[in-house]
């Protein structure tokens, strides 16, 4: 099978899924707007082939490039995982008769309020929700859902100028925020801890799927600096106060015609155990979400997506063996990182339940915090006990110190 594969090396986790689709036998043909030679190596060494296009971001123009190549170089699927490309990859699709999602059927899972639109229809219990384009249509929707509500762009990935407004200052602030943003959804805020559903699929069977809970809330996490967020894999995934966001991942798929690929789902569980929709994705989450499913199984699931696209299948026994949490650190002071403290305890003490160990070096400038959660670093470390690994990932939040200066 030969499969397109858009951006193969960009975002970082992009080359693993490349380099799945060479494990289970594909021909993986690369499109991108850079230089081959600029991919990383795993990536680069997982390509049969590679078009360099003018503008990835020029769909007419890519379309047009892609179609004219396909003349010469065979294209059975066209696979995308990064939010942005989606509608692109569908029009690919439709150009060159392949299988997979169509353009009308992507536009939900990039389309916020139409997502939730479809599934209202389904019976699917969804924030109030209301579409916005001006600073006139977000008042009126603050006044019909009424505060506090929660502000997002209509194709938005992550919680970027994702906000909570509690009163009318608060609102006149955001809107200042929101300004480069030409559509946004006023949402219901939901109050409750908010927790993932993830799947691999394909013919519409979910071959794997997984819960991840995030410690704390993204909006929390986003709000101060000196948060080290948590995004941690359950191992009880079939714990009770779980099972109805299982429940409504499975309905959530139903209502969208998902068939083949990797889904990443937001929910919220409420004091009173009832699940709320937050949102979904046709892709997999970002931010090393995919390492800690490994980690908590012991498998490898960039190539068992790949096996799934490829073979309608997903071969590998997926145990539930650990709780799998990945802590992101932020540094204290600005400019370059001067000094790491704490690391060395840590890992004398946890010895092998830290997994890995990835933080800016030292000299290394520190990253923008409010633009990337990888910020400056993070450990993954896991233990069959919840209590046992959440207890770890806060000593990481509270004995590793990262300083800059």
């Amino acid at each position: 099978m030969n499969v397109l594969m858009f951006s193969p090396g960009f975002p970082a986790e992009m080359l693993y899924f490349t380099r799945g689709l060479a494990r289970v036998g594909a021909r993986v043909l690369g499109l991108g707007d850079q230089p081959v030679e600029m991919l990383p190596e795993a990536a680069r060494d997982s390509l049969s082939d590679y078009l360099r296009v003018r503008n990835l971001f020029d769909e007419s123009g890519v379309v047009e490039e892609v179609k004219h190549w396909a003349t010469k170089v065979q294209v059975d699927r066209v696979e995308c995982l990064w939010e942005p490309g989606m509608i692109l990859a569908a029009r690919l699709r439709e150009a060159l008769g392949l299988p997979g999602m169509t353009v009308e059927e992507t536009i939900p899972f990039r389309d916020k309020e139409r997502m939730k639109q479809v599934l209202d229809d389904a019976g699917v219990r969804t924030p109030r929700h209301r579409r916005a384009s001006t600073d006139a249509e977000v008042r009126e929707g603050v006044e019909q859902v009424g505060f506090p509500v929660c502000i997002k762009p209509i194709a938005g990935a992550g919680s970027a100028d994702t906000y909570r407004v509690d009163n009318e200052e608060q609102l006149e602030d955001v809107l200042a925020r929101i300004a480069h943003v030409p559509e946004v959804s006023v949402e219901e805020f939901i109050e409750g801890e908010e927790y993932t559903f993830d799947t691999i699929c394909s013919s519409g069977r979910v071959h794997y799927h997984n819960v991840a809970w995030y410690r704390p809330r993204p909006l929390i996490a986003r709000t101060e600096q000196w948060i080290s967020p948590q995004t941690v894999s359950l191992r009880a995934i079939e714990a009770p106060h779980v099972a109805p966001g299982i429940e409504m991942g499975h309905a959530v798929l139903k209502a969208l015609g998902f068939r083949t690929g990797f889904t990443h789902m937001e929910w919220f569980l409420k004091d009173n155990g009832e699940a709320v929709f937050g949102e979904i994705g046709a892709r997999p989450p970002g931010a090393r979400s995919v390492d800690i499913m490994n980690y908590a199984s012991d498998v490898d699931v960039y190539t068992g997506w790949a096996e799934a696209v490829c073979h309608d299948r997903f071969s590998q026994t997926a145990e539930r063996k650990y709780n799998a949490a990945v802590i992101f650190k932020r540094a204290q002071g600005e400019g370059r990182i001067r000094h790491i403290e704490g690391l060395e305890p840590l890992l004398r003490e946890f010895g092998n339940a830290v997994v890995c160990v990835d933080l800016l070096p030292i000299g290394h400038p520190r990253r923008n915090w409010r633009a990337t959660l990888i910020s400056d670093g993070y450990l993954i470390v896991r233990h069959p006990d919840l209590k046992t690994a959440m207890a770890m990932a806060d000593r990481v939040g509270t004995d590793l110190k990262l300083y800059a200066g």
